[in-house]
């Protein structure tokens, strides 16, 4: 049984549609994360989810129960907010108490509730500290804190870490890896950084203009994104994009015209291609060789630029003959120079095609290459 089911959510503001008839299934103990750019609607699909947002049709299901027109406090949800919103005049363990103080529940129990949260987020150190006296990080557990103790079904996180350092943000991520593992529990998290949805989720919502793009495990959208939206969020630094066109196709492969004038053949699926027709090409900054050998099947030339050296690599950016620039993730050993020429190879299983209106052409894979279950 599904967790949560969304039935085509629709919502708008003023007249804008925020979210076009969404359809999610989020399956029980499941960590999944909605990722999009700013303003796609990922916020407000969790709040409508946790019911701070009414939706304008659709459905809300969790556990099986229709919970569309109740009020947030009868969901079985528990929410933790960018900020941290703690009462300052408050310490940490009335903080996380409160919540369980509204609905009148036994000392008793509170108690046990609060000090087994603290117990499970490290901050039994520090019940007694008033807000004020915490870091970041700190804070951000005791306003988990109050969601633990609530004992929801579902867990709600809406971009917790972006108050964070980036320091801080990797140990909080690995902190809420634990704490899902832990408490066996299903959880959505929202956020616009793509690194920590990669990093952090069993599976990934990414979302457009209020429209499911593609819902996957994190290699799944890597390694086969479904168009080019997807293909250029997922990854950092994103995938390079190139015109190409076509220049004959049989059943199973395409020739295509690289930037330079050589020719590159592609298996895919060549069905709704015609030869002369424009397509796009994708190929991944770290999928590049900094000069062609016996591993590249092809490649491409241009003259370094700008150089980037980010310690364990280096991001080189090349400029071709055609003034196109594409990224090339190297090693930090790396001894390109900038005004030098560079031959970029590249793997034809790491090539990805695209039609004009951005659906990706489905390839077809090779006993040899890897695959994705």
């Amino acid at each position: 049984m599904s967790a949560v089911h969304l039935q085509q959510i629709r919502k708008a503001f003023a007249g804008t549609e925020v979210l076009k008839g969404v359809d999610i299934d989020v399956k029980e103990h499941e960590f999944l994360v909605f990722v999009g750019p700013s303003g796609c609607g990922k916020s407000t699909l969790l709040r409508s989810i946790a019911g701070l947002e009414r939706i304008d049709s659709g459905h809300v299901v969790i556990e099986g129960e229709d919970v569309t027109e109740l009020e947030p406090s009868q969901r079985g949800v528990a929410m933790v907010f960018q900020s941290y919103a703690l009462y300052p005049h408050m310490s940490v363990y009335e903080n996380i108490a409160f919540g369980l103080r509204m609905i009148k529940l036994p000392e008793a129990q509170i108690k046990e509730r609060v000090h087994r949260a603290a117990e499970i987020l490290q901050i039994g150190q520090l019940l007694e500290r008033r807000p004020r006296a915490l870091s970041g990080g700190q804070r951000q557990r005791v306003a988990i804190g109050r969601s633990i103790v609530r004992e929801p079904k579902v867990f709600l996180f809406d971009e917790p870490l972006s108050n964070l350092d980036a320091a801080l943000r990797v140990q909080m991520r690995l902190e809420l890896i634990k704490l899902h593992k832990q408490l066996n529990a299903t959880m959505i998290y929202v956020t616009h950084d793509q690194t920590e949805a990669m990093t952090m989720a069993d599976r990934i919502v990414v979302l457009n203009h209020g429209q499911v793009e593609q819902i996957g495990s994190p290699l799944e959208l890597y390694r086969t994104p479904r168009n080019r939206f997807v293909a250029g969020f997922i990854g950092s630094p994103k995938m390079n994009f190139l015109d190409v066109r076509v220049q004959k196709k049989n059943a199973q492969h395409l020739t295509v015209e690289l930037p330079g004038g050589a020719s590159l053949d592609v298996p895919c699926n060549s069905e709704a291609v015609e030869a002369g027709q424009t397509l796009v090409l994708g190929i991944r900054p770290e999928h590049f060789i900094e000069s062609a050998n016996g591993n590249a099947d092809s490649a491409l030339t241009g003259e370094v630029m700008v150089i980037e050296h980010l310690g364990s690599e280096t991001l080189l950016h090349v400029r071709l003959a055609d003034e196109r620039v594409i990224q090339v993730k190297g090693s930090g050993e790396s001894t390109a120079e900038e005004g030098q020429r560079l031959h970029a190879g590249f793997s034809i299983r790491h090539v990805h095609l695209f039609l004009e209106d951005g659906s990706a052409l489905e390839r077809v894979v090779h006993d040899d290459e890897l695959r994705v279950s």
